[in-house]
């Protein structure tokens, strides 16, 4: 992997209330490197979700800020797309037009339309649902949507992919499903993948670097875990793979023993605001 490609540097912010400012997260501090696959976990109210929407350009840092290549982030754009839990699909288009709409917005005036309609063709392709592009979201599954929907996040051609618990409303099966063909997209396509998940296993089994949130308010990164499994990875082939089970028992320790939730009234009270899927680079 190559040197810094993503850099989040003393990230802090509040958000007013009526109580005064409420802290979400204070000094926040992550490099994150090509072509790497980070899991964000903690228990509710971490803070996971200002992290990816600050990096999205959603949310403006009260203090440090974010890094892409170089630039500063400070509004979001193409190169970073973004997968919500809530797959965010335009009801009256079909699964083609819902991606057409990313590509005309980000390649309109560098491709063909025989370009586009091949590069639609093929992101469709690579989560498998070709044979279902021209149905209307209505007419396919949860599990369907999200892969529509994460073909429009590769369909811009985004430099950092980020998923807010892309899979966290599926059934297990469906689940499992498509964190295989995640694993085989990055595989292929060397992606940039920050992901947000409260599923122990699926940080695991899909991540490099697992980042583990303290709790709020005034979150922070708490512990770090390198996930040394070589790839592709085989989930049944794990399941009883001793480093597999030590890197599970790091996390759950983290969560269950050093990060035990604990939720003031206060804090209930004044969460910050969620960000809204609806912006125009939500993909």
């Amino acid at each position: 992997m190559s040197n810094t490609h993503l850099e989040l540097s003393q990230v802090g912010i509040s958000f007013p209330t009526p109580k005064g400012p409420f802290c979400a997260l204070n000094n926040v501090d992550l490099r994150i490197r090509e072509g790497e696959f980070v899991s964000l976990i903690g228990h509710s109210g971490c803070g996971k979700s200002t992290v990816l929407n600050i990096v999205a350009g959603l949310y403006q840092a009260t203090t440090g800020g974010v890094v892409l290549n170089g630039r500063e982030v400070n509004e979001p754009g193409p190169e970073r797309a973004v997968v919500f839990q809530n797959h965010s699909l335009l009801p009256w288009l079909t699964a083609y037009q819902n991606v057409e709409l990313a590509v005309k917005r980000v390649f309109g005036r560098k491709k063909t339309r025989t370009e586009m309609r091949e590069w639609i063709e093929h992101n469709l392709e690579l989560v498998q649902m070709s044979h279902a592009m021209h149905k209307k979201p209505d007419e396919i599954s949860g599990g369907m949507k999200q892969r529509v929907g994460i073909a429009r996040a590769l369909a811009m051609e985004p430099q950092v992919l980020l998923m807010d618990e892309p899979f966290g409303a599926l059934d297990a099966l469906t689940r499992a499903h498509l964190q295989d063909s995640l694993m085989d997209i990055q595989a292929e396509l060397g992606n940039t993948v920050i992901m947000i998940t409260h599923d122990v296993d699926e940080a695991v089994l899909l991540s490099d670097r697992i980042v583990m949130m303290t709790n709020g308010p005034e979150a922070t990164i708490g512990e770090i875990l390198d996930i040394d499994l070589p790839r592709p990875r085989d989930r049944l082939a794990l399941a009883d793979d001793t480093h597999y089970n030590q890197y599970r028992s790091s996390v759950l320790r983290f969560l269950y023993e050093k990060q035990k939730k604990v939720e003031p009234l206060t804090a209930r009270r004044s969460a910050p605001p969620k960000a809204k899927s609806t912006n125009h680079n939500a993909a």
